[in-house]
C-alpha cells in the first residue's frame, strides 16, 4: 500500500509554500499549473517585478476601504493564477490541459484568463466571494473543487 501524500494533496501543499513568496498584506496567495503530474510554473500575488511591494509602501486597497472581491484594478499586484500564466508564457510553456491548484478560489478576471488557456480543471483551498467566477467555470465546463488543507503541511 502506498503510504505517500496523494498527488493532489501534494500539489496543493506546494501552492501553499509558493504562496509565502506573497508580498499583499490582506491574503498570500499560490498558484500551481501541473500537467501529467509535472509542475509547468508557479505564482504568487504581489507587485509587478522591480516595482515597490505593498510589504513596503501599504496596502491601497486597505487605504481606500476596498472590500475582498471588488474592484481588482485598485491594487498594486497581479494575483497568482495570472502570474502562472506570465511565468509560463515567458518561458514558452503551454498550460492548455494543465491542472491548476490556487490557495484561493479564482476571481472572476483570473477566471476568464484560464478559461482562455484551457486548463483541464481547478483546485482550491479556500473559497473567496466571487459568484460568476463559479458561474463561468461552470459553463465553461472547467471542473473546480475545493480541496480540504492537507493534515500533512
Amino acid at each position: 500500500m502506498d503510504k505517500r501524500i496523494p498527488w493532489p494533496e501534494y500539489f496543493m501543499n506546494i501552492a501553499y509554500l509558493v504562496a509565502e513568496r506573497s508580498t499583499c498584506l490582506r491574503r498570500k496567495v499560490g498558484a500551481v499549473a501541473v500537467k501529467d503530474k509535472r509542475i509547468l510554473a508557479t505564482g504568487y500575488n504581489g507587485a509587478p517585478a522591480g516595482l515597490t511591494h505593498c510589504l513596503d509602501i501599504g496596502c491601497m486597497r486597505e487605504q481606500l476601504g476596498i472590500p475582498s472581491g471588488q474592484r481588482h484594478e485598485l491594487c498594486r499586484a497581479l494575483h497568482a493564477e495570472q502570474n502562472v500564466i506570465i511565468q509560463a508564457a515567458m518561458h514558452g510553456i503551454s498550460i492548455e490541459g494543465a491542472d491548476i491548484f490556487c490557495t484561493t478560489q479564482p476571481c472572476i478576471l483570473c477566471a476568464k484568463m484560464l478559461i482562455n488557456c484551457r486548463v483541464q480543471a481547478i483546485y482550491f483551498a479556500e473559497g473567496y466571494p466571487d459568484e460568476l467566477s463559479r458561474t463561468m467555470l461552470t459553463e465553461a465546463r472547467i471542473p473546480f473543487e475545493l480541496l480540504e488543507r492537507s493534515s500533512h503541511a
